[in-house]
């Protein structure tokens, strides 16, 4: 009996340590090793082209979801220095390079964002 309770924990702890694997890889050297991608480098933006625009959005039902959905979708445009969305406010905050962006495009973005319909965007201000 307990060489059956011996076994079987056995089979059971190579099966967790066999079926748990790492998203790492290990290396000849038996040092594992993650991949990483590098962030997306944004070019510098001077300070003669730098626009800041603040406008209404309506449509947003939660913090997490909506406003940090819209931010991130903002901040990965070419010319967005930052965005910043504040779900209580309402608002949106956009420091970007007017020669690549315009008030116009960032609106787009924000009403394409989701569904396409959920989100609407008022009182512009640059």
């Amino acid at each position: 009996m307990n060489f059956t309770k011996s076994i079987a924990a056995v089979v059971i702890a190579s099966l967790l340590f066999i079926s748990c694997k790492n998203n790492s890889e290990t290396t000849k050297t038996g040092i594992a090793t993650t991949e990483t991608t590098a962030p997306k480098v944004k070019k510098e933006i001077a300070a003669a082209n730098l626009q800041t625009a603040s406008f209404k959005v309506e449509g947003m039902t939660c913090a997490i979801g909506c406003a940090k959905t819209i931010q991130e979708e903002l901040t990965e445009l070419d010319g967005v220095q930052t965005a910043t969305v504040d779900f209580d406010k309402k608002r949106a905050t956009v420091t970007f390079d007017k020669t690549v962006q315009n008030p116009e495009s960032l609106t787009k973005v924000v009403q394409a964002t989701g569904d396409g319909k959920t989100y609407k965007v008022s009182d512009m201000k640059s």
